[in-house]
């Protein structure tokens, strides 16, 4: 039985795009939310997000149209960044992980049945989050990108400490708000795709 994503399916995941592009730019209002050159953003909590409302597959590629519309030159990535040469930039690797962290967190949430089936499926994909986007931050600035004096493994997971209570506290609220939307119907997941054999 193949399915296609339809048109209701497709705006959601737009939404998803928009929402991730907001909160991308909080440092736009609030310079003060960069911390070792870091910024704190909501992008990991929409991303998980996505993952839990549209499912692994939707969720997934909605997170992907993010990355290519930014790399397309859209100014959505943190700071209003955009263009192919962002592939370059230390936090690049935290957008990259955006597609496998709603796909793993929708994956886990589809055979969910609870809220802390739930709310584990949010950690799984903050943890993939900051795991791929450190490693990538480091490998960076090892090779093409120019380090910060004193730069160590230890030193940039003592930056990621800064964000990470409030990723925590996020991804919980995000497993919490995601499960309620299901047990509640006010999301239906029926509605995403289209059975493509029905299509005469």
């Amino acid at each position: 039985m193949k399915k296609t994503f339809n048109a209701y399916s497709l705006t959601l995941g737009g939404l998803f795009v928009a929402l991730t592009a907001i909160g991308a730019n909080l440092t736009s209002i609030a310079p003060f939310l960069i911390i070792g050159g870091v910024p704190i953003t909501l992008q990991t909590f929409f991303a998980v997000l996505a993952g839990l409302v549209l499912g692994r597959k939707l969720g997934a590629f909605s997170m992907f149209a993010y990355m290519m519309l930014g790399l397309a030159g859209a100014p959505i990535f943190a700071q209003f960044k955009g263009g192919a040469a962002f592939i370059l930039a230390p936090t690049f690797g935290f957008v990259l992980s955006f597609i496998l962290v709603a796909y793993v967190a929708g994956a886990i949430a589809e055979r969910a049945k609870g809220i802390p089936a739930y709310i584990a499926a949010s950690l799984a994909g903050m943890t993939i989050n900051y795991l791929a986007g450190t490693n990538w931050m480091y490998l960076a600035y090892l090779t093409w990108f120019e380090a910060p004096a004193g730069l160590s493994y230890k030193l940039l997971w003592s930056w990621m400490a800064v964000p990470l209570p409030k990723d925590i506290i996020l991804s919980v609220l995000a497993g919490i708000f995601a499960y309620r939307l299901q047990k509640y119907g006010l999301f239906n997941k029926n509605k995403l795709s289209i059975n493509r054999n029905h299509i005469a």
